[in-house]
């Protein structure tokens, strides 16, 4: 295993990343049955608010690239809970790509479990965790899941999912997502026992 990064206090960051539906925010519930005491920040929340985009152009987007998302935030967040303090996240709806103006909490906890499609490609994301965990499927089982996913819970339609998974998730998987996982302490590819993978988690922090 690689050296974990530096610490700054007694709050531990674990980074889960990996590609889209690989897997990810199924380990990251399991640790937190494991661990009730800790707690979540989601990558998926950070993405900019379209709501000044038309329609059209929102689709237009490509969401698996950072400049969708709101690093910055993201970052002052991931400084925020490492000191010991909780967090407003935006509410981010999918469905139209906009952030409607709500805000939840995520409370401040030894052990912040980040979950990210683009944690370790990111350098300035990558420094701030002390325990980084790559998580791979094939890429059937990942398109797979994401039809079920967004047709069930983004309201999307099956035909415009497969495009976008065509034109820019595996397009994004290959050239950012897939080479970051060269930075990871942790690797699981699928299919990986989720209740192992939990402990070799735990076991190392």
């Amino acid at each position: 295993m690689k050296g974990l990064g530096t610490k700054r206090c007694a709050e531990v960051l674990v980074g889960l990343c990996g590609g889209s539906c690989a897997g990810k925010t199924t380990l990251a519930r399991a640790l937190l049955a494991e661990r009730p005491d800790a707690t979540l920040l989601e990558f998926d929340d950070y993405y900019h608010d379209l709501s000044a985009v038309s329609v059209e152009d929102r689709a237009k987007v490509n969401y698996d690239h950072p400049d969708s998302l709101d690093i910055q935030l993201l970052l002052t967040h991931m400084d925020e809970l490492a000191a010991g303090r909780a967090v407003d996240v935006p509410d981010y709806d999918f469905a139209t790509h906009t952030r409607p103006g709500g805000l939840h909490r995520v409370e401040a906890s030894s052990l912040v479990i980040v979950d990210g499609l683009l944690l370790l490609a990111l350098a300035e994301c990558r420094e701030r965790l002390d325990l980084k965990v790559f998580v791979d499927a094939p890429r059937e089982v990942r398109l797979a899941r994401r039809l079920e996913k967004d047709v069930r819970d983004r309201g999307r339609d099956r035909a415009g999912v497969i495009k976008q998974f065509s034109s820019s998730v595996e397009p994004m998987h290959e050239t950012l997502v897939l080479p970051s996982s060269e930075f990871a302490d942790l690797c699981f590819d699928h299919p990986f026992d989720v209740e192992h993978a939990t402990q070799v988690i735990l076991e190392n922090l």
